[in-house]
């Protein structure tokens, strides 16, 4: 049966994957006035490039700055969420979430026309605002770059937001209780 819970997560769920889906969107058209509208004004932003000390960025604004400056030379660059876990770790109606999110960066140089791509890792905090999900503060960590070969880092042992797993409150894979399905443990 289908409870309350079960749509509410699912409701936010999906308001979430629209933001993050909002964010892909004005990045890859370059849109950088728009970020403003993704973020609290003071969300927090750490961009963790895997050399010298991370970057610290306040707000949508100083986020589109920061990358429209990093990615003007490109002729061509598509930012492309991988796969995203959320989680409600206050419960799915404390308006509140977090998340673990894999992307990766296709991008061509405009002058040499190399070919490279990287790939990182975004632990998010989101607050409901309204009727919308915003960012609330972004931790990212370069996960591996490409050049004339991939230069590949470990996953962040401490990235500063903690993001549970697929089990616990406010996890529950859709239909893992749901009776009559072969899901191991389902009831039923």
């Amino acid at each position: 049966m289908i409870d309350d819970d079960l749509v509410a997560e699912a409701v936010h769920d999906t308001g979430i994957r629209r933001l993050q889906h909002a964010y892909a969107d004005v990045v890859n058209r370059r849109a950088w006035h728009e970020l403003e509208a993704l973020f609290r004004p003071d969300a927090e932003v750490v961009i963790d490039r895997r050399t010298g000390e991370p970057l610290r960025l306040v707000g949508g604004g100083e986020v589109g700055s920061f990358i429209g400056t990093a990615i003007e030379h490109f002729s061509f660059f598509e930012f492309v969420v991988l796969n995203a876990h959320i989680a409600f770790p206050e419960g799915v109606g404390s308006g509140r979430a977090v998340c673990r999110l894999f992307m990766c960066e296709l991008r061509q140089d405009g002058t040499t026309g190399a070919f490279t791509a990287a790939f990182g890792l975004y632990h998010d905090r989101y607050v409901q605002d309204g009727r919308r999900w915003r960012f609330a503060e972004r931790r990212y960590h370069s996960l591996a770059r490409h050049g004339d070969v991939l230069d590949v880092f470990p996953l962040p042992v401490d990235p500063g937001i903690d993001v549970p797993g697929t089990e616990g409150p406010g996890t529950a894979m859709p239909g893992a209780d749901m009776p009559g399905t072969d899901n191991p443990g389902a009831g039923g």
